[in-house]
């Protein structure tokens, strides 16, 4: 939250500005307004959001906040689900700002006791009425009984009015609302903010010229999705301040549903939030992130099950399996050696993240600065692959460092000097020397510029004495040593130089950037169950459908309706006992036959009624059953009304899931 705030905040502090310009101006009655007055332009703001529709109540909740804060109480929020007509978006207009300016000091006094808005004409004279009224009462207040929130307002705060899915409104309210407004500018200091998915083009599509010239708008861009989720990525996955961490494949699951279903930020944090529940709920030993947090704690609180648990994971076996048969003998059977290994190995892990962050972010400078993106231009993108494997072994790797190797020199030392600043602003203890690497190259690479001036220096010498040279046999000579030079071309210093710097980046890589699936505990802090995570994020309401339908015992857990070999069991709900039977069926089910198969399930195992009065009042009771279990299918959409024959119903659902 405090990083979508911080995203935020240049917007709607612009937002913020423009709106006190437009009220100041009302307030002091300048030139300005007089001209808006006459124009009846109304103070517009366009705020363009981007697709991510629903992360769109965060910012105007956000924004509202921030207008309540410093410039006005009087607030409307409206949707166009709530405004079909006029007559409806003044009714939720003047029912959000009515209720605006209640507070507990204000319903002491008799004449502030709220009025529902059914009993007074929805009008915009009216809005303008209870305006006046407002702020008139406002004035006259004593200090003393003043609101603390009134402080921070001008003696006559304008009404904003947000509509937050403007795409979505009918262009006939949006036509009659401006038009009716901009009659009463000078009246009522009204300023409208739009909500805008698309783009601002929406509103002259919208709006014909006769009414967008009404308005005087300003154009808002809010940071796009992709840098908000980079950003995003940057200080919560990027990190080692926080242990828990996200596998390759959870995180391409993540990536594909906000690349290709919705962009949503909101969205992509759930299911971020989701991987930590799931897996502090699996994981045994998760609670051994305690000890990455805090390097002070120790792992000595583990009981025998736990250690026996970390006795299993694959990555401790491996570990055992490399060490001498002693320490092998310890780890696996002394539960105090265990525990202090562990501790140990826990600490190499945190440091490996630390490590590993760092030279991520020196790799990605390199990266994002070629001009193909052979492992991609986001950090994201480079740390999946780094994720999934070795990443020094890819052609897309190799493809990156003989582009890296063509580098010119100022896109090499402006490289080297970023790589400086995150290695010292690293919190990772071993990057002393590698600083002092990466600033000898920096040195030699301003050595290179007075080398170069020696060497056109011997040039032209070499040039001058050829000249001198008249004789036949020694000119061609000597052309013939050059030829012979430019064929056999040695590597000058700046190249000799740029194949060292970037061999020392690949050396970084290698050591720093090995997958986490070989560090020791990795599956501590790691989630990696990508399938339990596709499963709750990628909904599939058939297959859920059917499972429910067909097998009840899937989901309620009663032992009654367990049935073995594709039985249909009468302890079964009705509709399941239908759908069964229906997907026996051909594409018409003959009603009759269905009720009688209905029936026969039903009344399985039960003793036959001999009192004919009982046994009427039994099928009139299976018979009303089984008439709202076919309904309900038929509102599920498994079946419908056949034309061809009225005792029938046709199936809509084939084959199985």
């Amino acid at each position: 939250q405090q990083i979508q705030e911080d995203l935020n905040k240049q917007l709607l502090d612009n937002l913020v500005s423009f709106l006190s310009q437009s009220h100041s101006a009302f307030q002091e009655k300048t030139t300005e307004w007089t001209c808006r007055m006459k124009f009846r332009e109304i103070p517009t703001a366009a705020l363009v959001l981007g697709v991510n529709v629903t992360d769109h109540d965060l910012t105007f909740r956000g924004l509202s906040d921030v207008l309540q804060e410093n410039i006005t109480p009087y607030i409307a929020l409206l949707e166009a689900k709530d405004c079909p007509g006029i007559k409806n978006l003044m009714q939720k207009l003047m029912g959000q700002l009515m209720n605006c300016d209640i507070d507990v000091d204000s319903l002491e006094d008799e004449e502030y006791v709220p009025v529902s808005q059914n009993r007074i004409r929805c009008s915009m004279s009216s809005l303008i009425s209870w305006y006046e009224s407002v702020t008139k009462k406002t004035d006259s207040e004593t200090p003393s009984k003043k609101r603390n929130a009134s402080s921070r307002h001008w003696q006559s705060p304008p009404v904003v009015v947000i509509f937050k899915d403007m795409e979505s409104f009918t262009t006939k309210v949006l036509q009659d609302f401006i038009v009716i407004s901009s009659q009463h500018i000078h009246e009522l200091p009204l300023v409208l903010i739009f909500g805008i998915a698309t783009s601002p083009m929406i509103i002259h599509r919208l709006l014909p010229h006769s009414v967008s010239s009404l308005l005087c708008i300003e154009l808002f861009q809010s940071l796009s999705c992709k840098e908000h989720l980079s950003t995003i990525i940057d200080k919560l996955l990027l990190t080692s301040q926080f242990p828990f961490k996200l596998g390759e494949k959870v995180l391409q699951v993540l990536f594909n549903i906000f690349l290709y279903h919705d962009f949503s930020v909101q969205n992509f944090i759930k299911g971020f939030q989701l991987c930590i529940v799931e897996h502090f709920y699996s994981q045994p030993l998760s609670v051994l992130c305690c000890q990455l947090v805090d390097a002070k704690k120790r792992v000595n609180f583990l009981s025998h099950d736990q250690c026996e648990n970390i006795r299993r994971l694959p990555s401790f076996r491996r570990y055992v399996e490399k060490q001498e048969s002693g320490k092998q003998i310890a780890l696996l059977t002394t539960d105090n050696f265990l525990k202090e290994e562990t501790e140990k190995l826990l600490e190499d892990l945190h440091v490996y993240h630390e490590n590993y962050v760092s030279v991520l972010r020196c790799l990605h400078v390199f990266t994002s600065s070629l001009p193909k993106y052979p492992l991609g231009k986001q950090i994201r993108e480079l740390h999946c692959a780094c994720l999934e494997n070795r990443v020094w072994e890819t052609e897309e790797y190799e493809s990156s460092l003989q582009l890296a190797r063509m580098l010119n020199k100022t896109d090499l030392v402006s490289m080297l000097q970023q790589c400086v600043e995150i290695l010292l602003s690293s919190s990772g203890k071993e990057f002393d020397k590698t600083v002092e690497k990466l600033k000898e190259f920096l040195t030699q690479f301003q050595n290179l510029e007075a080398e170069a001036s020696q060497e056109r220096d011997v040039s032209i010498s070499s040039q001058k004495e050829l000249q001198k040279k008249t004789d036949l046999y020694h000119l061609q000579k000597t052309l013939l040593e050059l030829k012979e030079s430019r064929w056999s071309k040695k590597l000058t210093r700046f190249e000799m130089l740029r194949f060292e710097v970037v061999d020392y980046i690949d050396s970084l890589v290698r050591t720093y950037l090995v997958p986490a699936d070989n560090r020791t505990l990795h599956e501590v802090v790691y989630f990696n169950a990508a399938a339990v995570l596709r499963g709750h994020l990628n909904a599939a309401p058939r297959t859920a459908l059917h499972t429910a339908l067909n097998n009840p015992h899937w989901y309620l857990k009663n032992q009654a309706l367990k049935c073995d070999g594709g039985g249909i069991s009468n302890k079964a709900p009705d509709i399941c006992i239908v759908y069964k039977l229906h997907l026996e069926c051909g594409r018409l089910i003959n009603l009759v036959d269905w009720l009688e198969a209905f029936s026969t399930v039903v009344m399985a195992g039960e003793e036959p009624n001999a009192d004919a009065t009982s046994s009427d009042q039994v099928d009139d009771i299976i018979h009303a059953r089984f008439i709202r279990a076919v309904s309900e299918l038929e509102l599920l959409g498994f079946i419908k009304p056949s034309k061809q024959k009225t005792d029938h119903v046709a199936r809509l659902t084939w084959g199985g899931c």
